[in-house]
């Protein structure tokens, strides 16, 4: 994945790509920005471990590139927390994406003030333990979401969603296209021309009556 195609989509809604990609995939509603809530967009560096465990974490912070989305699959778990302030600090100096936690952090006040993207399932005080074992850069899967190393990361207040490698310029282009799309419907309610007809249409289709 080209960094450069990935920060393009830094100012593409998620729920935009996410209709373009026929509202079929997300990484689930508990996967949500413990930060700030600053746009994240970047190449996958996946991550598949023991539940409660961070080993394989602290290689990954070793090993991944500039603008890589560190992504941890943990099973979901959130007994321990997996990463945490002295982490998300040594990820953000070396200038990487974001982190993805599928389970649990700690340190969230800080993290929240911060615009380094963190998402995570949830918050605990009780720390990892650092046994193994685990796998990195393989494909991974949250909530049915599969996600490919490489592929592109993309998260924001709405929350995460994986855009598959091959997939990403067409995506792009589309998202551009929805978002001039809702551009214009913002534009025809605040003028009152918008075209209400396919409700009812859409009613009679259903069968659905309605009194008033």
């Amino acid at each position: 994945m080209s960094l450069a195609l990935a920060r393009q989509f830094l100012g593409v809604p998620v729920a935009n790509v996410s209709d373009c990609m026929s509202r079929m995939t997300a990484g689930g509603a508990r996967l949500r920005p413990m930060h700030d809530g600053t746009a994240m967009a970047g190449p996958a560096f996946t991550i598949k471990t023991r539940p409660g465990d961070n080993l394989l974490i602290h290689k990954a912070l070793k090993l991944a590139q500039p603008g890589d989305v560190i992504v941890v699959d943990a099973g979901g778990d959130l007994t321990n927390a997996l990463i945490g302030e002295i982490m998300v600090g040594e990820a953000k100096l070396k200038g990487f994406g974001g982190i993805v936690i599928n389970g649990a952090i700690r340190d969230s006040a800080v993290i929240r003030k911060d615009s380094f993207p963190v998402f995570a399932a949830g918050v605990t005080h009780r720390g990892p333990y650092k046994d193994g074992p685990g796998e990195i850069n393989v494909p991974i899967a949250i909530d049915g979401m599969v996600i490919e190393p490489g592929d592109l990361v993309i998260g924001d207040d709405d929350g995460l969603l994986c855009v598959p490698y091959g997939q990403a310029e067409q995506l792009l282009a589309a998202a551009h296209q929805k978002q001039k799309i809702e551009a214009v419907m913002v534009a025809e309610i605040a003028d009152g021309t918008q075209d209400n007809a396919w409700i009812d249409a859409a009613l009679q289709r259903a069968n659905c009556t309605v009194e008033v």
